[in-house]
C-alpha cells in the first residue's frame, strides 16, 4: 500500500534535491551555488525555531496533506 506524500516528506524531498543541486554545481559550474546549500540550511534551521516554513505554505496551497 503506498503511502500519499505529505507537506513533511514533500519538504524533505525539496532540500534534499536543492541541496544536490547546489553541490553538483558547485563542482560544475562556480563554488558561489554553495550558498544555495546555506540559503537551504539556514531555513530549515530557521522554521524549527519559528514553526514558519515557506515551502509549507507552497505544498499547502498546491493540496497536499499535512
Amino acid at each position: 500500500m503506498k503511502k500519499p506524500l505529505t507537506i513533511e516528506k514533500a519538504v524533505r524531498i525539496l532540500a534534499g534535491g536543492l541541496v544536490l543541486v547546489s553541490v553538483a554545481l558547485a563542482v560544475c559550474v562556480n563554488a558561489w551555488w554553495l550558498l544555495l546549500a546555506v540559503f537551504v540550511g539556514c531555513n530549515l534551521v530557521q522554521s524549527a525555531f519559528t514553526d514558519f516554513c515557506p515551502a509549507e505554505k507552497i505544498f499547502a496551497k498546491i493540496g497536499l496533506k499535512p
